[in-house]
């Protein structure tokens, strides 16, 4: 399945107040995912696996770094937990870099939240507005993240531009240096 969607990620101090917002806002709980992401070395975008008790999907997406509201393109193939297909893109491609997450899921309409909490990285939400088949315009995807940017009173000061492996590939870095 492939779709566009404009999303936000930002640091998340207090990620009961958005659950309380989102719950005051008749948001659909999809559950608590404790998820493995594994993202192999790709020439262009990002290829991960998602390994989750809810979400299992190989995902292809290509986006910008940037701050605040970010439009990605996006390729899902649905997944079997423990089947071969991690194995065989490690030995194909190589494995990049893991992100461990445990992601709580919400949805009102088309828009999907997530409340993350990263190993190593800390806590984390995001908003993605996301297309149904084409029937929503760009515009439309963006005003509805910002929208709902304001509704949860994230600040700009923490948006992040970066990927959760991005952010642990550069802590990685800084570490063997």
């Amino acid at each position: 399945m492939e779709k566009i969607n404009i999303e936000i990620k930002a640091r998340c101090k207090d990620p009961l107040r958005i659950k309380k917002i989102l719950m005051s806002r008749n948001a659909q709980y999809v559950g608590k995912d404790h998820q493995i992401d594994t993202y192999f070395k790709v020439s262009r975008g990002r290829l991960k696996l998602r390994e989750g008790k809810i979400e299992n999907y190989l995902i292809f997406y290509d986006r910008e770094n940037i701050k605040g509201p970010k439009k990605s393109s996006v390729i899902l193939f649905k997944t079997e937990p423990d089947s071969y297909l991690k194995l065989l893109l490690t030995e194909a491609l190589g494995v990049l870099v893991v992100v461990e997450k445990q992601r709580e899921i919400y949805f009102i309409k088309n828009v999907k939240f997530h409340i993350d909490d990263i190993k190593n990285l800390g806590s984390f939400v995001e908003i993605e507005a996301i297309s149904r088949k084409g029937t929503s315009d760009k515009s439309k995807l963006l005003e509805q993240c910002n929208y709902y940017q304001r509704i949860l009173e994230i600040l700009d000061k923490d948006l992040v531009k970066n990927s959760y492996s991005d952010i642990l590939l550069e802590i990685n870095s800084v570490k063997k240096n």
